[in-house]
């Protein structure tokens, strides 16, 4: 069987009369920095089982759109076209240039929700394998009133509606293609204007329209107060946390000092090791590169390499520092366990976490160091070497 072509097709023709009119044409306000439409669009973009998207605007905002999606991938997207003077018509319009090349699904969205998700789309798709349209929703949980039909009961309940089976409608929706078109004709030969959205055109024809949970996040932007909320969702969206641990062992050798966490300790023995042997450092460096999944020490300075020998490991702490950093994140706070006998920890605690605190460029209350033995049992219990386990916490903007 041949892999079936999906279609998007983006509503962006409205002009929405709800919106603040100081903001200007609200699917082209920017929200976290880009526009309300190229939020939308990228969802669909970034989707692998959406082939081709169709957008449709209004013959007023060619400059718009032509800047809303610049440096988006073009390969998807379609020419815009030109909407009507409603949804319902500017839905039309849209389909009837998408008919040339004759999808077998589309999913109609509005430009003015921009947080559509991957969930959303996956879901929709994958209900029109059984059904002839489905739409995400979500199920109504609050109690619903219906006020007084005449002005002077507006303010009054009239009665109470069960909410029994009632859903919030939601885009996308999506179609069997050659079903919704056949359907919008049929509603334009027939001068139907009424319809809210494309299911109930598709209802109107007998279609079987399957419903799938959607999401609260997934809302439409409207009043003042969404495009707050958005910014919000945005916010929160941005910043993602990042969990990693690290482990090293290191053997005692000859010497007579040992490095750890970048302070020399007088000691009877040294670490034996390509670099200082700063055995915490290497376990604190490999926990930030697990937080941002970029390997380990090994990988960024392999112990082959001769450079190396003998370097100081707050070399390699301060580059996976930067790496963070180089993703637009930022170090919130790591914890140090050192394993070992001896030496004694606890008098230079203090010293190491400052001196970890200033590699990293953090306040120091972020650094925690601690110290415990093996009770006598293992190669650190033998007084062979030492061990150390270390984990970070790293925000990603």
């Amino acid at each position: 069987m041949a892999e079936q072509l999906s279609a998007a097709l983006i509503v962006a023709a409205g002009r929405g009369s709800r919106a603040p009119t100081d903001k200007g044409v609200k699917q082209y306000v920017p929200v976290g920095g880009e526009a309300v439409i190229t939020h939308a669009l990228r969802a669909f973009l970034d989707n692998p089982g959406i082939g081709l998207i169709q957008v449709v605007i209004h013959r007023d905002d060619e400059g718009l759109y032509e800047a809303a999606v610049q440096g988006l991938p073009a390969a998807k997207l379609s020419p815009p076209v030109f909407g009507g003077e409603t949804r319902q018509a500017s839905v039309w319009r849209g389909l009837e240039a998408l008919a040339a090349i004759g999808p077998d699904t589309v999913l109609i969205h509005d430009a003015a929700r921009p947080f559509v998700s991957r969930q959303d789309i996956d879901g929709v798709r994958a209900a029109l394998m059984e059904a002839a349209g489905a739409i995400v929703a979500v199920p109504v949980v609050d109690t619903l009133k219906r006020a007084g039909k005449h002005a002077s009961e507006a303010a009054t309940i009239s009665e109470t509606v069960v909410r029994d089976g009632l859903w919030r409608a939601q885009t996308p929706q999506g179609f069997r293609f050659d079903d919704i078109l056949a359907a919008h004709r049929w509603a334009a030969e027939s001068g139907r204007e009424d319809f809210t959205d494309d299911a109930s055109i598709a209802e109107a024809q007998g279609l079987v329209v399957r419903l799938v949970a959607g999401s609260e996040r997934n809302f439409k932007i409207t009043t003042k107060a969404d495009f707050e909320r958005a910014e919000r969702e945005i916010d929160r969206g941005m910043v993602e946390t990042r969990f990693g641990t690290g482990f090293d062992v290191h053997a005692f050798g000859a010497g007579d000092s040992v490095t750890l966490c970048g302070v020399v300790i007088p000691f009877d023995q040294g670490l034996s090791g390509h670099s200082d042997a700063d055995v915490a450092m290497h376990a604190l460096t490999d926990a930030i590169y697990g937080a941002i999944a970029e390997g380990d020490i090994g990988a960024h300075f392999p112990p082959s390499d001769p450079q190396w020998k003998g370097a100081a490991s707050e070399i390699f702490l301060a580059h996976a520092r930067d790496r963070v950093v180089a993703r637009g994140g930022c170090i919130v706070n790591v914890d140090v366990t050192i394993l070992c006998e001896l030496p004694k920890i606890g008098p230079h605690r203090d010293a190491m976490r400052a001196r970890l605190a200033d590699i990293l460029e953090v306040d120091i209350d972020r650094v925690a160091v601690k110290a415990t033995t093996t009770e006598r049992l293992g190669f650190t219990g033998r007084g062979e070497g030492i061990a150390a386990m270390a984990a970070a916490t790293v925000t990603l903007g």
